[in-house]
């Protein structure tokens, strides 16, 4: 790669853009130069990217001049603010913000997955990497759909509060402290209780919309699977935990298989990393800093006869692989763009 390359992170305090700072360092972009920014709270921190350390700087219209790619890591408001911007600089724009999901021509991707349609072209405004729950459901089920159809597939999903960023984890600190102190609880964001308790939804005048996730979630599913994979039934459920996504994966497939066969074949997959025995089952804790999906295999009756019915339990960290997809995403985009700086 041309070391003139210029790479833009606008939300780079926010905790996805500290992990795509480290995701970035150890990619081809590595040495590439780099522009830190975001709103006026983070301006002059010191952040790194690879073996270089910078400040963080304001966002100006000026701010995106010769910049081949532009990462949007922190709130939605802060993307939609600026995302135009940097598109009239020509800038590639890959949003980790979610806030360009329904943004005309914009392409949700995920370039692991295969069986999706490639629509990238010189023409498309912006990318959204796919949510790190619908990318570890296609990777799974792409993977067994390699060996056998899938009858039925019914996916719960367990999120966690990173994925809302800083103030979410900071209020389920919050709940988790005043709970055991047996003081009142923190509802800013939450409008309801999470600490020590599981839930479908964030209460009726929270911040936060599960619902809303949970549609992004089937709809960036859907597309990844570009009608190649098996449909899935997705539940979403906010548990209390800060990191780490794991899901709980029901599978009827068409041609009956032993448990030790289901994990041979997912284990065939680089991004899949399938647990021996029960002793190192994925938990969030296991899949902290890990870039593949842990999975454990149990057949639904837990024997060693071959069967239709199957028992996935995975875990990854969210935001490290959300800022590898979209590092991913972003090598996908240069194909198509001139080398060096935009002109």
């Amino acid at each position: 790669m041309s070391a003139n390359q210029r790479i833009a992170i606008v939300g780079a305090a926010s905790i996805r853009g500290k992990e795509l700072n480290e995701a970035l360092g150890e990619s081809p972009f590595a040495e590439a130069d780099f522009v830190l920014m975001d709103d006026q709270e983070a301006i002059g921190q010191l952040e790194s990217v690879g073996d270089e350390v910078t400040f963080i700087q304001p966002i100006t219209a000026a701010s995106f001049a010769h910049t081949d790619f532009t990462f949007f890591t922190g709130n939605a408001e802060l993307t939609r603010k600026h995302w135009e911007t940097a598109a009239r600089a020509g800038s590639a724009i890959i949003d980790l913000s979610a806030a360009l999901d329904t943004e005309r021509d914009a392409v949700v991707l995920a370039p692991w997955i295969r069986s999706s349609v490639d629509p990238l072209n010189l023409q498309t405004p912006a990318v959204v990497p796919a949510h790190p729950a619908a990318l570890m459901l296609a990777l799974l089920l792409g993977q067994v759909r390699q060996a056998t159809a899938v009858r039925d597939a019914f996916a719960t999903i367990l999120e966690p509060a990173s994925e809302y960023g800083r103030g979410a984890m900071d209020e389920l600190h919050q709940q988790t402290v005043s709970l055991l102190s047996f003081q009142s609880l923190p509802k800013a964001l939450y409008d309801i209780q999470v600490a020590f308790n599981a839930v479908p939804a964030a209460g009726p005048e929270g911040k936060i919309d599960l619902q809303t996730t949970e549609a992004r979630v089937r709809r960036h599913y859907a597309l990844l699977a570009a009608g190649k994979l098996p449909a899935a039934a997705i539940q979403l459920v906010h548990a209390p935990v800060f990191h780490g996504h794991t899901l709980s994966l029901g599978l009827d497939v068409e041609r009956p298989m032993t448990a030790e066969q289901l994990r041979q074949l997912l284990a065939a997959n680089e991004h899949i990393d399938v647990s021996a025995s029960d002793e190192d089952a994925p938990s969030n804790l296991t899949a902290a800093g890990q870039e593949q999906v842990l999975v454990r295999v149990r057949s639904a009756e837990d024997e060693a006869t071959a069967t239709n019915r199957f028992w996935l339990w995975a875990a990854a960290d969210n935001l490290k692989l959300a800022a590898i997809n979209a590092v991913a995403c972003a090598l996908e985009m240069r194909r198509l763009r001139p080398q060096g700086q935009v002109q």
